[in-house]
């Protein structure tokens, strides 16, 4: 309506502008996005992975030491059917060992990165019916099936029938499994205790 306003007034300017005087423009665009609904995501044991206290004894001393999978559960409410995706930040960035995609455990003893940690969405319930996790690597213009969730693409969920289609959603609750792996322990100085210390953020953005 605003747009409408300017653009009714613009005739009676010009009509009381000397005719000398040259006219100029600028443009101005009003943006936004109206969504169906607000979405909540939330995570089961106060979104921490504990894995406890883990010895020397553990750790390889020459390969790197996969520990025990840490299990949360994500569920994602919605005030209305809505189509989303899921995506993290990596609080830790530039410490992650073995794989870019994957996110770091932070660095410790000042120049020592400890390891990664991946995750995967597992046992998706979407409104009562099993769907299938997807990922996308091109900003949505494709998808495949993936139970990774990480900032190297964006998830969603597609129907059993159709893979390739991300559905709105109301309520979503799925099994959230960290894959955590120590580097190898001969790579760290291991005279003090050393605390891992993964940090991420999971971002929901609308479709």
């Amino acid at each position: 309506m605003e747009r409408c306003s300017l653009a009714r007034l613009a005739p009676l300017l010009l009509i009381c502008a000397p005719a000398a005087l040259a006219a100029s423009s600028t443009e101005l665009s009003v943006t936004g996005l109206i969504t169906p609904g607000a979405c909540t995501p939330s995570l089961s044991g106060g979104g921490i992975v504990d894995h406890g206290k883990v010895t020397v004894k553990d750790l390889r001393p020459d390969q790197p030491t996969a520990l025990e999978n840490g299990t949360l559960y994500l569920e994602v409410n919605c005030d209305a059917a809505t189509r989303f995706t899921l995506t993290t930040i990596d609080n830790r960035e530039g410490s992650s060992v073995f794989h870019p995609n994957s996110h770091g455990l932070g660095v410790v003893n000042d120049d020592q990165n400890l390891g990664s940690v991946a995750f995967g969405l597992f046992d998706t319930v979407a409104d009562g019916a099993a769907v299938k996790t997807i990922m996308s690597l091109n900003d949505g213009a494709s998808w495949r099936v993936s139970s990774y969730l990480g900032h190297a693409g964006r998830t969603a969920f597609a129907a059993l029938n159709d893979l390739g289609t991300p559905i709105a959603i109301k309520n979503l609750r799925a099994r959230l499994t960290a894959f955590t792996t120590i580097v190898r322990a001969n790579d760290l100085t291991l005279t003090d205790e050393i605390p891992i210390d993964g940090h991420v953020t999971v971002q929901l953005n609308y479709r």
